[in-house]
């Protein structure tokens, strides 16, 4: 593994390379976008006259076209260069953000976001396959605790960024204000960006780009219909059902082509036992999450009667903590390994979302802040480590295909959670609204009971954390061992 030979520097000698400075500004702004047209959907019904369902389609696409494209960072980024990705991505961000502040129309906004969601989905995967290539075993948990700090940070700022343009303008100004900043960085960072690594030749299976497109992204927007305000389950089940189907064909496509090394997605980083339990932690933890934070705002927007503004105000500090505490949690894990962070870690998530399960009328404001504090710590101590463990066990020909498949399972868990948590809260408010209960306690009940599904579903994870090693070599599994698996899955 590059670096692993090295003579280690003093800690206060160490520092974090120019290239992964550079993609963590641009995935800060890029990440910062994602999240800031939370707040713009009611100016967006009025200025281009959509209902809301229509009008949450600017989000609803963004995450249909993340799910749809990042399957195939994993092969892109092993044919281009390191230069060549960034200004793919940024050009490509670029393009979609000027369309979306002069769109005319809402379907044209639509096209904007769909085009900046796809230079997005290049940037994650690309930002942490070339940490792991040039940074040091040794030193990863310091730089990757530097990432979250950056990382954490936007989603958290995004909202009540959102909130602040707003007072000033039409929501065409969160796209004008973005669009000279990614520019800026844009441009900085094809001059001072030096390629890492080396391109391989090789050919596309169209076949498979096809299945992943429509199978992750079917799978994705089947999952979302479950969210809207008067869902049809035949139809979202039938559409969930299809994207699985693809999928699977999808899998079996990539264990044939891994025959002759060109599969989209190698599958054969679920041959490293670590990787794979890291992934199942964070994909489980993901899903957690996201089921949190689609709750919390509407507990409080909804139930409680603060403005989108307030509720990003109320949520910062939980979102400025866990980033934080990043580079903390990042020289713990150089130094102790995983397991002191993620158990802890994880065990508190589960605390955290406990306490949640009591929400009421009357829970004071600042237990609520307490209570998402404590979860977006227990995430920081959870993610860093996990992360930094489970690319850690790979060979480095897999970092792309690695980082690739933990973007795409992240955008599913994303949709499924999501999708939980509001059936859950749908069904039992509609229940008990059919008996007789009054609206708002009957969605506090609902709601309460989404949390327990929550709380129950990070059970799982603690699970999983106790089975994760303190570290793992590279490649924990031999070659021989992986071509059995992947033939006897294939059987």
């Amino acid at each position: 593994m590059p670096g692993a030979t090295q003579e280690r520097p003093a800690v206060g000698e160490r520092r974090t390379p120019t290239v992964v400075r550079l993609l963590v500004l641009a995935t800060f702004v890029v990440i910062l976008n994602e999240t800031i047209m939370i707040n713009a959907i009611p100016r967006l019904m009025d200025a281009l006259h959509v209902t809301e369902q229509s009008a949450q389609w600017v989000s609803t696409a963004f995450m249909l076209t993340m799910a749809a494209v990042i399957p195939i960072t994993g092969w892109f980024l092993q044919r281009v260069t390191t230069r060549q990705a960034y200004a793919i991505a940024m050009g490509v961000f670029l393009t979609g953000t000027a369309l979306s502040a002069v769109a005319p129309s809402f379907e044209v906004l639509l096209l904007g976001r769909i085009v900046q969601a796809a230079g997005t989905a290049v940037m994650m995967p690309l930002l942490m396959t070339t940490l792991m290539m040039v940074v040091p075993d040794y030193d990863r948990g310091r730089v990757m605790g530097n990432v979250t700090l950056s990382i954490s940070v936007a989603p958290a700022l995004g909202p009540a960024v959102s909130g602040l343009i707003l007072q000033f303008g039409s929501w065409r100004l969160l796209f004008v204000v973005i669009l000279p900043i990614a520019a800026a960085v844009g441009w900085f960072g094809l001059r001072k960006l030096d390629d890492v690594g080396e391109p391989t030749v090789g050919s596309i299976d169209w076949a498979s780009v096809g299945m992943a497109a429509l199978g992750f992204g079917g799978l994705v927007y089947g999952l979302s219909r479950f969210g809207e305000a008067d869902p049809n389950f035949g139809l979202g089940i039938g559409i969930v059902l299809a994207g699985l189907a693809l999928i699977a064909v999808f899998v079996l496509r990539q264990l044939r082509l891994q025959r002759t090394d060109v599969p989209l997605l190698d599958l054969r980083t679920l041959t490293h036992r670590t990787y794979a339990l890291g992934l199942g932690v964070m994909t489980v933890a993901f899903m957690a999450m996201l089921g949190s934070m689609i709750l919390l705002p509407l507990y409080l927007q909804n139930l409680r009667g603060l403005s989108a503004l307030q509720t990003g105000l109320l949520v910062m500090p939980g979102g400025l903590a866990m980033g934080l505490l990043g580079p903390t949690v990042g020289r713990l894990f150089d130094r102790f390994g995983s397991r002191p962070l993620v158990v802890p870690g994880s065990i508190g998530i589960l605390v955290a979302l406990a306490g949640f399960t009591q929400v009421s009328m009357a829970m004071p404001y600042w237990q609520v802040l307490g209570l998402h504090v404590v979860l977006m710590l227990s995430l920081a101590a959870t993610f860093t480590p996990v992360f930094t463990l489970s690319m850690g066990a790979l060979p480095q020909h897999l970092y792309s295909h690695g980082s690739s498949m933990l973007g795409t399972l992240q955008q599913v868990a994303a949709a499924f959670g999501t999708a939980l948590v509001v059936t859950v809260m749908s069904a039992r408010a509609a229940g008990l609204a059919e008996d007789g209960v009054a609206a708002i306690p009957a969605q506090l009940t609902g709601m309460r009971l989404a949390f327990v599904v929550v709380a129950v579903i990070s059970v799982v994870m603690v699970a999983v954390a106790v089975r994760l090693p303190r570290r793992a070599a590279a490649d924990d599994a031999p070659e021989s061992d992986q071509d059995e698996l992947v033939t006897a899955v294939e059987t």
